[in-house]
């Protein structure tokens, strides 16, 4: 009996154990068109959805399943596979499906799939940026991404860009955005000494730029927190792929010169209309003479015209553009890397400009196991700029057109640069020609600032789960400037100081940072869910020392240990930190209904006791129709996904201590002290933007065409702003949340692959809308620098020009017309005339913001040719001539040469003009006003190309992977009717969020072109 119970047991546990026996299935997963491995990849067993894994980061897996079954392979973008189990090894190779958004891109911690995006966001793919010879990387993604508005202040190398997204959020505080390079929000801020900024961002190699996102909408920009109000720039470097070494040089040279010239008065000109213009501002005429004989050096030649100087070619030189690139690139699925070598020499066309940088980036990753990843990004570089005094110096080059045509370039009398010396006394000359030469400073002074650079950080990633995983990072951004400076003896008439003087500062700015977070990834089902959730911490310290000296013995002793008077000396200290929770879920159902919530607490050293911390949530959610039921039978649209989000950011970009009681050190008789010199405010807050975004994703005929649209509202309040206080209080202003402001916009982004096959052809479209008011400052007034015609006030556009309108010449005597505009108690104005500029009534005359910006990219190629081009628009952006009330005033603001239309003077009765008789230092029309207002719209070819790639089969005779030759040219062609140098600039002296659009002697954009080949091993 106990034989055959035994029997049926061993029987039993048999069948038991052949129906319920599984086997491990190991495989790999790769995307069909390249062999890529894909991580992330959903694998489940047919009918059993709770069965599953996921791929790893080099696409393998391994799952236990029951002997006979089907795995389901699903990844986003890319069409299911179905495979049967019938070996121990299974391989999935995916195709990518066409009618699903499977764009990758880049958002705070961690990436999303173009068609799981709720949020806005823009991205620019490396490969459209990589070569262009631009000194930074702003201006290389200019007029690629809608509602991103990209200014740069003028052509001089190295010198600060404006970049707007989605207008100016705030008044007093920053308003550009935060850039993020791999992980780490690197050091953004200006330590120029000059008045002009500089750009920290040239010290980015961009063509190590894998791509750049830009988060647009609170959705997506929410999880950074205080510093999202104004956009957040994510650039992501290359990296290695497993594969064999590739080694890539690449190499073009090529040329710049300016994208515009003014057009000034020739000799003959010019003495005719001075000696009208003395007559007329009732000069005798030997003075007038006596006068042109001066500004010609001492000669009658001036009477026949002998002399005839064209300024503005002697500020300009040959400004060759080199560039020299190497990478090596590769890996195996264990280890990865991406090593890159640059060297980069442009020289600007404005004499005495140039740009020097080496560079060298290394991104190293290992996957140490199954379940462990670590790496290190680490890039460094040295800057060298050679600068050139700002804007509203004599000294900068473009301020060289206020010299006559009669002055000769070399003063006959001394045989030297005019200006030089006194060939009288000897002495450096204080009164010859006009105005100080800044030719002088090209040979007798420098002005070199000297960046050196490490940015990286290293990161850990831990898999603690098939669907759990830990991520660290570690990075520092050290920015080490320093600026040596020395004006030479005979820079007297421009320095002041007979012996030479001397300027040196050094600043270190140390900016620490370090993100953990665990990222949770899970599908069952139909329902997917993606949560980051982490701690973020970052401190940055800035060190500065500066000293300055003059009396030098000779202009051979250059170095402030020569100089035999300090004049001054400083060393300041400053530091913030920022600590910050975060966390962000992602939820999809069926891939057709879409949900996004995420938050950040942040708390800042910058304020006050009462607000240290703050909390910044968002939610968006979107609905895919093209994956309904309903839409499945038509051919029409491939693609449809509505999208709605609300959340709130912050700004913080402000200096280190508003909120401080602040004292500084003083001495009396000899007796060092204290003393206050700022209220606290222990109140002191964020300023905040809620922000409203409604958008539609589109796709027609399987992708072919496609389009992405926006509408948003961003409303901002607690604006910081100074804020004044009664003087009695020993104070004049305090820092407050004060104010509110809007922006509220519409973008559209068009996307169309115009031809497939041998021949293909793309199009792209941006095109962009933001009006911007500020709604409330309590009545304030706020006016910006230069002629303070730049105002903030209620009711307005940001930095609206503000000042009295300007009517022409009076026929009857030439004068200078304005209208009145004061108001008539009826809601009208009284637009009668008068030529007492106190008796008209300022209003609003134009706007610095643009109606519209817009670009078009468009891509051809054939038979290994490409050609592109890339056309930027700004439209409706008035400007405001600040020098114009020197150079267009018809010698009524002295002997400065004017431009050709001064010509149109006023001379006899009747005479209808607009432009007022010339009277030498008669100030007839040089007051701020309308008069030097111009509609500053353009389109420029900002970039194009053409390039040849070899045939495979000719390379691989001579044992090469690729080779391209390619010819490029930037700024090529601008299309205006801006009369001055050029419609994109902000005076590099005159500028910040209230002056924009102010042009004052800002030298334009270069126009570079180079020729460039790229040969891969």
């Amino acid at each position: 009996m106990k034989k055959i119970l035994l029997s049926f047991l061993l029987l039993f546990t048999s069948l038991t154990f052949a129906f319920s026996q599984n086997s491990v299935v190991t495989g790999k997963v790769t995307d069909q068109k390249d062999g890529s491995a894909l991580p992330g990849v959903t694998v489940t067993v047919k009918g059993s959805p709770t069965i599953g894994t996921q791929t790893d980061i080099n696409g393998k897996y391994s799952l236990s399943i029951p002997t006979g079954k089907i795995l389901i392979f699903k990844f986003i973008g890319y069409k299911d596979v179905e495979l049967a189990a019938s070996g121990s090894v299974i391989n999935a190779s995916l195709e990518t499906d066409a009618k699903v958004l499977s764009e990758v891109v880049v958002v705070g911690y961690g990436t999303q799939s173009r068609r799981s995006l709720t949020g806005s966001v823009s991205k620019i793919k490396g490969t459209d940026i990589e070569n262009i010879p631009v000194p930074s990387l702003e201006s290389a993604i200019q007029g690629r991404a809608p509602g991103v508005y990209v200014q740069a202040q003028n052509g001089k190398l190295g010198q600060g860009i404006q970049v707007r997204i989605r207008g100016a959020s705030s008044v007093s505080a920053g308003n550009q955005p935060l850039y993020v390079v791999d992980g780490l929000p690197i050091t953004v801020n200006d330590f120029s000494s000059n008045g002009a900024s500089t750009n920290p961002l040239v010290d980015l190699n961009q063509n190590d730029i894998e791509s750049i996102d830009i988060l647009k909408d609170a959705s997506a920009a929410a999880i950074y927190g205080s510093r999202a109000s104004n956009g957040v720039v994510l650039v992501t470097t290359k990296k290695g792929k497993s594969g064999d070494t590739k080694i890539t040089y690449n190499q073009y040279y090529g040329f710049s010169k300016p994208t515009g010239e003014r057009k000034f008065l020739n000799s003959e000109q010019y003495v005719t209309m001075l000696r009208e213009a003395g007559a007329a501002g009732g000069y005798s005429t030997a003075s007038v003479e006596a006068r042109l004989k001066r500004y010609a050096a001492g000669s009658d030649n001036y009477k026949t015209y002998d002399v005839n100087t064209n300024w503005q070619d002697a500020i300009t030189q040959h400004a060759p553009v080199q560039n020299y690139n190497l990478v090596l690139s590769g890996g195996t699925d264990k280890t990865k890397f991406y090593i890159s070598g640059t060297y980069n020499d442009q020289k600007g066309y404005l004499i005495g400009n140039a740009l020097n940088q080496y560079s060298l980036r290394t991104n190293i990753s290992n996957q140490a196991n199954k379940w462990l990843e670590v790496g290190v990004n680490l890039s460094l570089s040295r800057t060298k700029n050679y600068r050139l005094s700002n804007d509203n110096q004599f000294s900068t080059p473009e301020q060289i057109v206020a010299l006559s045509p009669i002055s000769p370039l070399i003063d006959p009398r001394s045989g030297l640069l005019s200006g030089v010396l006194d060939p009288t006394t000897g002495a450096p000359n204080t009164n010859y020609p006009v105005y100080y030469n800044p030719l002088i400073n090209s040979a007798n002074s420098y002005y070199n600032t000297i960046d050196y650079r490490n940015l990286g950080n290293v990161f850990a990633q831990v898999k603690l789960l098939p669907s759990l995983s830990f991520r660290s990072e570690v990075g520092v951004d050290i920015l080490n400037t320093s600026e040596d400076s020395y004006s030479g003896s005979l820079t007297v008439r421009n320095s002041g100081t007979s012996n030479g003087s001397g300027f040196n500062s050094s600043v270190t700015a140390t900016n620490f940072n370090t993100n953990n977070f665990l990222q949770f990834i899970e599908n069952i089902g139909n329902n997917s869910l993606n949560v980051v959730g982490g701690m973020s911490y970052q401190r940055q310290q800035n060190d500065l020392n500066s000293i300055s000296g003059n009396q030098f013995p000779s202009d051979a002793y250059k170095k402030l240990n020569s100089s035999a008077d300090i004049t001054g000396a400083s060393t300041t200290s400053d530091a913030y930190s920022l600590l910050s929770y975060f966390a962000r879920a992602n939820y999809s159902y069926s891939n057709k209904y879409l949900l996004s919530l995420s938050g950040r607490i942040d708390g800042s050293s910058r304020f006050g006791d009462n607000n240290r911390y703050g909390f910044f949530p968002a939610g968006s959610v979107g609905w895919v129709v093209s994956e309904e039921n309903f839409m499945k039978n038509q051919q029409l649209i491939s693609e449809l996904k509505f999208r709605a989000s609300y959340g709130i950011t912050g700004n913080s970009e402000i200096g280190n201590f508003p909120s401080r009681g602040l004292f500084a050190a003083f001495g009396y008789a000899g007796i060092a002290g204290a003393r206050p010199i700022q209220l606290p405010n222990p109140d002191l807050k964020w300023e905040t933007s809620a922000t409203t975004d409604l958008g539609l994703d589109i796709g027609f005929f399987n992708g072919r065409l496609s389009g992405q649209f926006d509408v948003y509202l961003k409303k901002t309040k607690d604006l910081l702003l100074n804020v004044q206080v009664p003087a009695t209080s020993g104070f004049t202003t305090i820092t407050q949340n004060l104010g509110k402001l809007q922006n509220k916009g519409l973008e559209i982004q068009v996307d169309s692959k115009n031809l497939v096959g041998k021949v293909t052809w793309s199009t792209s479209v941006n095109f962009s809308i933001n009006r911007n008011k500020i709604t409330d400052i309590k009545g304030q007034v706020i006016t910006g620098s230069g002629d303070a015609v730049n105002r903030a006030f209620e009711g307005q556009p940001l930095g609206v020009f503000y000042t009295v309108e300007f009517a022409g010449a009076d026929p009857a005597n030439g004068d200078a017309l304005y209208y009145k505009n004061t108001d008539k108690g009826d809601g009208t104005r009284d637009r009668s005339t008068t030529n007492d500029y106190n008796a008209a009534t300022p209003v609003v005359v134009g706007n610095p913001n643009p109606d519209y910006i817009a670009g078009l990219n468009n891509t051809v190629t054939y038979a290994g040719f490409d050609f592109s081009f890339l056309l930027q628009q700004v439209h409706g952006a008035d400007i405001y001539n600040g020098g114009g009330q020197y150079m267009s005033v018809g010698f009524n603001n002295g002997a400065d040469n004017q431009t050709i239309d001064q010509l149109n003077a006023w001379k006899t009765v009747g005479q209808v003009t607009q432009v007022p008789q010339a009277r030498l230092f008669g100030g007839n029309g040089v007051s701020p006003s309308s008069r030097f207002l111009e509609d500053g719209s353009y389109v420029r070819l900002k970039n194009i190309v053409l390039g040849y790639n070899f045939p495979k089969p000719w390379l691989t005779k001579i044992k090469l992977r690729s080779l391209r030759v390619y010819a490029q040219a930037t700024n090529l062609i601008t299309w205006t009717k801006y009369s001055g140098w050029d419609p994109e600039l902000n005076s590099d002296a005159f500028s910040g969020n209230i002056t924009q659009n102010y042009d004052f002697y800002a030298a334009p954009q270069a126009k570079t072109i180079t020729f460039g080949i790229n040969v891969g091993f």
